[in-house]
């Protein structure tokens, strides 16, 4: 998201929001009467400008989010998740969501799978994004997650095009697998230690179909994979991993987007 819903402030959990954080905090600690050579000063300021102000300015020149979106959005953030893994920043958001969007339409996507639903924003948009016809499924282990999103979804014009399915990912991947399906578009935003498992399972099974996409979302985990010192926390491990893992694979190319805490697309090279 870009660090808000109406004005409801989510802490920066994304690269640039965290430079933003840092830089306020430093002329902060600083004050007006540092003893920093006003040039100094000066830079700072306009480095905090400019990442201070990034985010939001994306989300004003994208294409609005549709009222169903953004009514799911701020039921999201008015919700009390409490102490535990959910909370409302996981929320893939406005043009993370209009950029899934856009890649339904442009890839022609007809069967789209999503692997991690939370409060379902990205499914709906791209659900949206699909024909008629389109069908989306998305698995999500998280009872109360799962429920909250169907119920979002159940008012939504686009949500009847949305399957939602709750228990294990890999186990639901087999299922599918062994049913046939295929899909033209996978989005990855489950939990990050079974990212490259769920990648293996969608490559080995022929879960992608021919052409086909995977988006693997927060592939740069609050900058844990890159920043100086390495990963500090078990999920940027896992993401460090996934994305070397990810690089080393013959069967495979991809491009690390700066988008919101980082998306991933992949696709096999021997789909070209």
């Amino acid at each position: 998201m870009d660090g808000t819903v109406d004005g409801s402030a989510l802490r920066p959990v994304t690269p640039i929001g965290l430079v933003a954080s840092e830089l306020a905090a430093a002329l902060e600690e600083l004050g007006p009467d540092a003893d920093v050579p006003e040039a100094v000063l000066a830079r700072l300021r306009r480095a905090h400008e400019l990442a201070a102000g990034l985010e939001p300015y994306l989300g004003r020149a994208t294409t609005p989010a549709s009222g169903a979106l953004r009514r799911l959005a701020e039921r999201t953030v008015a919700e009390d998740w409490g102490v535990g893994p959910l909370e409302a920043e996981m929320l893939s958001g406005h043009v993370e969501g209009r950029f899934l969007a856009l890649l339904v339409g442009v890839t022609g996507a007809r069967r789209v799978l999503e692997v991690g639903l939370f409060t379902g924003y990205s499914a709906l948009a791209m659900a949206e994004a699909l024909p008629a016809d389109g069908t989306l499924v998305a698995c999500e282990v998280d009872d109360r997650a799962a429920a909250f999103a169907r119920a979002a979804l159940d008012e939504a014009p686009a949500g009847d095009r949305v399957t939602v399915v709750v228990g294990p990912a890999q186990a639901t991947l087999d299922d599918l697998a062994r049913a046939g399906d295929r899909f033209d578009l996978v989005f990855l935003d489950a939990d990050k230690a079974g990212y490259a498992g769920y990648l293996d399972q969608l490559l080995d099974h022929d879960l992608l179909a021919p052409g086909g996409l995977v988006c693997a979302d927060n592939t740069l985990l609050q900058g844990e994979p890159y920043a100086e010192g390495g990963p500090t926390s078990a999920n940027g491990r896992a993401i460090a991993e996934f994305n070397r893992a990810v690089a080393e694979d013959p069967r495979l190319e991809q491009v690390v987007l700066p988008l919101r805490d980082g998306l991933t697309l992949i696709r096999r090279v021997d789909d070209r």
